[in-house]
């Protein structure tokens, strides 16, 4: 894939947002997400300063982008975060349908400032027997109830 001086501008945009989250109090991370070249949000991380886990900058990049366009389907945007996306923001960029995603630093690099994700990338990968927290499951048979319902339901808005 080709990079433009255009993708090179928003990155820097996704660093400056990250270098600015470090200044103020936030993890390292920043990002923006992009439609018909012009960026439509940018975030920084924010897990330390609002107390969220989730409040990764992707994660708010994605939220804050799909209220600004007023759609949960971000097709024809590209994500340009500062850092290779995390399991959890990887999957979030999927769920979105963003289209493309740069990141400049890698999860190697960010494992050297302590941001380990590979745990969950090798959690994934085992069967739920032996990942190290246990997941239980628990009634299937009352909860399958409500799959029905939404299969069988005509009128339903399909994401």
């Amino acid at each position: 894939m080709n990079i433009s001086e255009q993708d090179k501008q928003y990155m820097r945009e996704a660093i400056r947002l990250a270098d600015v989250s470090v200044r103020t109090g936030g993890g390292p991370f920043g990002a923006v997400v992009v439609k018909d070249g012009k960026i439509v949000s940018g975030s920084a991380n924010r897990v330390t300063v609002d107390n969220d886990p989730t409040a990764h900058a992707e994660v708010n990049a994605i939220r804050a982008a799909c209220r600004q366009l007023g759609t949960f389907d971000l097709s024809g945007c590209t994500i340009y975060t500062s850092c290779e996306p995390c399991p959890m923001c990887l999957g979030a960029i999927y769920w979105a349908h963003i289209d493309r995603i740069f990141y400049a630093n890698d999860r190697k690099d960010a494992e050297e400032i302590g941001f380990a994700d590979n745990f969950i990338y090798e959690e994934l990968e085992r069967p739920l027997e032996q990942r190290q927290k246990p997941i239980v499951a628990m009634l299937r048979d009352e909860a399958i109830q409500t799959f029905r319902a939404w299969q069988e339901k005509t009128d339903k808005t399909e994401y």
